[in-house]
């Protein structure tokens, strides 16, 4: 497919919406990349990316292996995402923070809508679908309400934890960052991207590169042979990861982490009625919501509808 510069531009911003939604667990940057129409292209693309790569590097040189893999595309994806992540790790961590309520709201009204979008792409409803919707519902429940582990910070673990939450950052409804979150190792990541520590973000990301290009062959996979079926997981996995981001939580039990701050472990959705606060942070939280529905609605509307 040929491309212009804006055309490039305009994938850099989807990359940068990725990267966002991927620094805030529960929140999946596959969910952005499937609504602004280039999830199957990003798959097919890293999919490409194979030992038989190399040889197609030296035997036909740079020019036919760079349009092989769709160089320009993934480049301009990855600067995206990478300028989300290393800039706005601090805001995401202050926001959580200081506007928890108001963070959280906008994300679910914005998985919310996102669940329904990428339903719209199932062509036929039957009970293999709705099958798919329940069991993509049900472990992706399982895993917003499983207790985070204590882990190692070696560097052995940290590069299988890039593997674990890349897979999951490319999957519609299911967190990358969240996963880290069960891993023991989401503050501990975000702090070296703050703080530049090159040799965590380098083991990180070496291990995000191995588990993208062996996860996307699976994924290509299931989109050929199981269409229907692999975007009613999906669903479903936005469907069941609304709990993580209930924006009203009670907290069952914490931890101090290195840094002698108090870390959430285990909690518990709750009505606002039962979580202490005004009754202007309740409406204000319903506005976030409604703008989280509301931007990916337009985004929807204005996006390609067929996949590259």
């Amino acid at each position: 497919m040929k491309r212009s510069i804006k055309d490039y531009l305009l994938i850099t911003a989807k990359g940068m919406g990725m990267g966002a939604a991927d620094v805030v667990p529960g929140v999946s940057g596959g969910t952005i990349a499937f609504i602004t129409g280039i999830y199957e292209e990003l798959i097919n693309s890293l999919k490409s990316i194979e030992p038989n790569t190399i040889k197609m590097l030296f035997s036909e040189g740079i020019p036919a292996t760079w349009k092989k893999v769709n160089g320009n595309f993934l480049i301009a994806l990855f600067v995206g995402i990478g300028i989300s992540v290393v800039s706005l790790s601090k805001v995401i961590k202050y926001l959580l923070a200081e506007h928890p309520i108001l963070v959280w709201s906008f994300f679910f009204g914005l998985i919310i809508a996102s669940a329904y979008v990428v339903s719209k792409s199932i062509t036929k409803w039957n009970l293999k679908s709705i099958g798919g919707v329940l069991i993509g519902s049900a472990i992706a429940y399982y895993i917003t309400v499983a207790t985070p582990a204590q882990t190692p910070t070696d560097l052995w673990f940290i590069f299988l934890c890039g593997m674990l939450a890349i897979c999951a950052m490319i999957l519609p409804g299911i967190s990358g960052a969240f996963i880290l979150l069960l891993l023991g190792k989401y503050a501990y990541i975000v702090g070296a991207l703050s703080d530049l520590n090159l040799a965590i973000i380098a083991t990180f990301m070496v291990g995000c590169v191995l588990g993208l290009v062996s996860f996307s062959h699976v994924l290509s996979y299931m989109f050929k042979n199981f269409h229907n079926m692999t975007i009613a997981l999906l669903t479903g996995f936005m469907i069941g990861s609304l709990n993580k981001v209930w924006p009203w939580k009670e907290t069952l039990t914490t931890r101090i982490n290195s840094h002698g701050e108090v870390i959430p472990v285990t909690q518990m959705s709750i009505l606002p009625s039962d979580y202490t606060e005004s009754e202007a942070l309740v409406f204000g939280a319903l506005i976030m919501m409604a703008i989280g529905f509301l931007l990916i609605i337009v985004m929807d509307r204005f996006s390609p509808k067929t996949e590259a």
